[in-house]
């Protein structure tokens, strides 16, 4: 775990994303018992790196615990957080998962589903890099808010 996160550590770039910005708020605001406080940034977001190394260490059957649940809404909650900054209006971000680690993810504008994912086998979310993390997030984003402009009556309602 540590190799991964002294990877990103160093890297300044990748640290000073918006998207990863965001990130660390939503990490920090799951916190309840200060446990992230004496981690680096790259430490709070390194379970979210999901290697090869990893991905085989996990069963590929298998139920999502509390944590990666909390992840996964993070990370939708972030998504959320950022299209509302860029379109100036309220987004909010809906995950259903069952106990099995299936389900959706919605982040809906007004009236409008700006973001719709099918989540599957949700114990092994991630994303090989941190970097592959903020692309997939730009992609949804620049998607999203394609989107409200598209039907800014539906995203205002």
């Amino acid at each position: 775990m540590s190799e991964v996160a002294q990877i990103h550590a160093s890297d300044d770039a990748i640290m000073e994303h918006g998207f990863i910005r965001e990130m660390l708020r939503q990490m920090r605001a799951l916190d309840t018992y200060d446990t992230y406080e004496n981690m680096t940034e790259a430490q709070i977001l390194d379970p979210y790196v999901m290697t090869r190394e990893r991905k085989a260490e996990i069963p590929i059957v298998g139920d999502p615990d509390e944590i990666i649940m909390a992840r996964v809404k993070a990370y939708y909650s972030g998504l959320a957080a950022t299209i509302e900054k860029q379109s100036g209006l309220m987004a909010v971000s809906l995950v259903n998962l069952s106990h099995e680690g299936f389900g959706r993810a919605l982040i809906t504008v007004g009236k409008l589903i700006v973001v719709d994912k099918t989540l599957r086998d949700v114990h092994r979310f991630g994303f090989k890099s941190l970097e592959k993390m903020c692309d997939e997030a730009d992609k949804l984003i620049n998607r999203a808010i394609t989107i409200i402009e598209k039907f800014p009556e539906a995203a205002r309602d």
